[in-house]
């Protein structure tokens, strides 16, 4: 568990720091984002955590809250920051824009994600305000009730088609999983024998909530306020988009005479060994271990199936390499390819 604690716990500090002195602080948070995690990953190599047998690990939940309880925290220093609320010149803004909305796209996203799987009540619904405050709540329905159950086939919004772009792939998705997760959750509710009222729909909640940060800033800081939280909570919701394209790209489940589907396998998401992006995105880039142990916390994720198929770099690194399609593709397509000559 230490190193999911060192690389988490760092770049909340420096953030926290950045945001009200600048200067050096917001070049080595963007600095720790980027060109640090990529030579931490180049040079240490090893798992990350060993991982019990029923995959429990008291600990682990204890710094997803942490890391919960921050991220509400670092949201309101992050707009206060690049408002230019703080006193930060353009450049020093721009920084923390850049590094906050990596760690808020990496490691809260993460971490959210790692919080609506618990049993718990407390902790799911921290999760959940963590994706409100990044204008997402809807996620938190979209992802268990859609994406888990209809991923890898043409009924998941947030797994790509064949060929598909990730500039075509995001709109859809994102309009995509607000509608299918309103109706997974109105049909739920729908099925209740007591319809419970209107006003305790989650969707309320996510709406509700976005806008209730909108205005809180609008108030507090103003027209700055709000653009400053818009932009850093689209860029914080782009990379959650991409993270999905990544690790689903050009995997698909067969579709059986009956009209069924196959089950969820190690096969269908694509997943990233790297040690210490590994760490700083709480074992996210483990993914097929997640999608067919989903209640398994993230230290327990394991890389030991022969046939879970492996992306030649990062997550991080491959989304960033999914913004330019043409190359995407001429990496991508030959492992797609041969993935599925292997099947046949």
């Amino acid at each position: 568990m230490i190193w999911f604690w060192i690389a988490t716990a760092l770049p909340v500090g420096l953030l926290g720091i950045a945001a009200f002195i600048g200067g050096g602080f917001a070049v080595c948070a963007l600095a720790y984002m980027t060109a640090f995690v990529h030579v931490m990953d180049r040079l240490v190599h090893g798992a990350v955590a060993k991982s019990t047998a029923q995959g429990e690990f008291p600990s682990g939940t204890f710094l997803s809250v942490t890391l919960g309880l921050a991220h509400l925290g670092l949201i309101i220093c992050a707009v206060v920051a690049i408002s230019g609320a703080s006193g930060l010149g353009w450049i020093e803004r721009l920084l923390c824009f850049l590094s906050f909305g990596l760690f808020f796209g990496q490691v809260s996203n993460a971490n959210a994600h790692e919080l609506i799987h618990m049993s718990a009540r407390a902790p799911r619904r921290l999760g959940t305000l963590v994706y409100i405050s990044l204008m997402f709540g809807h996620h938190t329905s979209a992802h268990t009730k859609v994406h888990h159950v209809w991923v890898a086939t043409p009924n998941d919004p947030n797994s790509p088609r064949p060929n598909e772009s990730f500039y075509r792939f995001w709109p859809r998705a994102w309009i995509g999983s607000f509608r299918e997760g309103l109706r997974a959750e109105t049909a739920l509710r729908a099925r209740k024998s007591t319809p419970p009222p209107n006003w305790t729909h989650p969707y309320v909640a996510y709406v509700a909530g976005a806008l209730g940060f909108a205005m809180l800033f609008a108030l507090w800081l103003g027209w700055q306020g709000v653009l400053a939280y818009v932009l850093v909570t689209g860029y914080a919701q782009m990379q959650l988009l991409v993270s999905d394209y990544v690790q689903h790209y050009g995997l698909a489940r067969a579709q059986r005479a009956d009209g069924k589907y196959d089950p969820v396998g190690p096969a269908h998401s694509w997943n990233a060994p790297e040690f210490y992006s590994s760490a700083l995105m709480l074992n996210a880039p483990r993914h097929s271990d997640h999608h067919v142990n989903p209640t398994h916390s993230y230290p327990s994720l394991r890389l030991e199936d022969s046939t879970m198929p492996i992306l030649p770099r990062s997550l991080p690194w491959m989304g960033t390499l999914a913004l330019w399609p043409r190359m995407w593709r001429r990496v991508m397509n030959p492992r797609v390819k041969s993935l599925q000559t292997s099947r046949d």
